[in-house]
């Protein structure tokens, strides 16, 4: 047999294994959705839930969601944008360097749930927030480090060496030059790490079972004050998200018509998550196009 026709057996091979990937992806997408999009309504989406009885939606568990989601994000993209310009342009290759990136390593290889029990004894037990939105943003913190960090530091490197000389050779300091020249052509590919991210943690619930809580008290939209427990801007509040809803839904069984809610939770879950990543590819090819183009 010559090499022709290996290549295209082999070529043959690789889009066959592909095209099945594909297609049971897209076979679960579709059966999640199917089965969900038609619970899907205004009201739906906006009435809080109901335990014992028919008609809940799913209000307060998608406000925590994306309010959970808006605390972790200011507190883990300052670090890890950080920590991916310390390891892409300061730091040299020494002991130190070796045990921050194996960390890294450790850290993104940790299963969720490890995440959210390390979480429960350490913000809520040790440091006494209790189930609280603020015990789920830093749990999720340990949990988004490692992906975030490592997207920051490999989209600086991916900035061409001539950029830092260019910067360097009109006087800038090597602050200067990260700041105003390598920050900004990495801005692509650290925004749609961000969205990417995002949207892992949106659908997370492992680690906000033992963190953020399992309950959803009613919030008072009128009340703006951050310390009261009604506040929907209290991080000091419990906030069970959309994703350990679903999971409550399917292992409590006291909601008549939970079936029906599992499914439209699970479908606006999938929805919110497949906005994330297609979002984060139109916005860094429109960032870098404008950038380019300039």
């Amino acid at each position: 047999m010559n090499a022709k026709k290996v290549d295209k057996i082999a070529t043959g091979i690789l889009y066959t294994v592909a095209g099945i990937i594909v297609l049971i992806l897209a076979s679960l997408l579709l059966y999640i959705l199917v089965r969900g999009v038609p619970h899907i309504s205004w009201k739906f989406l906006t009435t809080p839930s109901k335990a014992y009885q028919a008609g809940g939606g799913i209000g307060i568990q998608l406000f925590n969601s994306l309010y959970l989601l808006l605390i972790t994000m200011l507190i883990s993209f300052p670090i890890s944008l950080g920590a991916g310009i310390y390891l892409s342009e300061y730091a040299k290759k020494n002991w130190v360097t070796d045990v921050i990136r194996t960390s890294i390593e450790i850290l993104s290889s940790l299963p969720s749930v490890v995440v959210g029990l390390f979480g429960f004894l350490l913000f809520v037990i040790q440091m006494g927030y209790g189930f609280s939105i603020i015990s789920g943003a830093l749990a999720l913190t340990f949990f988004n480090l490692p992906l975030l960090t490592r997207n920051v530091e490999e989209s600086l490197k991916a900035v061409h060496y001539t950029q830092r000389e260019a910067g360097l050779s009109l006087g800038l300091s090597r602050w200067e030059t990260v700041k105003k020249v390598v920050v900004p052509e990495a801005l692509p590919g650290i925004l749609t790490g961000v969205i990417l991210s995002s949207g892992r943690i949106f659908g997370e619930a492992a680690a906000l079972i033992y963190t953020a809580g399992q309950s959803a008290p009613a919030l008072d939209f009128s009340n703006w004050n951050p310390l009261s427990v009604s506040s929907p801007i209290s991080i000091f509040r419990q906030a069970e998200t959309l994703a350990v809803h679903i999971w409550k839904i399917n292992t409590e069984g006291t909601m008549p018509d939970g079936a029906a809610v599992s499914a439209g939770a699970s479908a606006v879950l999938i929805l919110v998550v497949l906005l994330f990543n297609f979002g984060a590819r139109f916005i860094g090819n429109r960032l870098y196009k404008r950038m380019t183009s300039a």
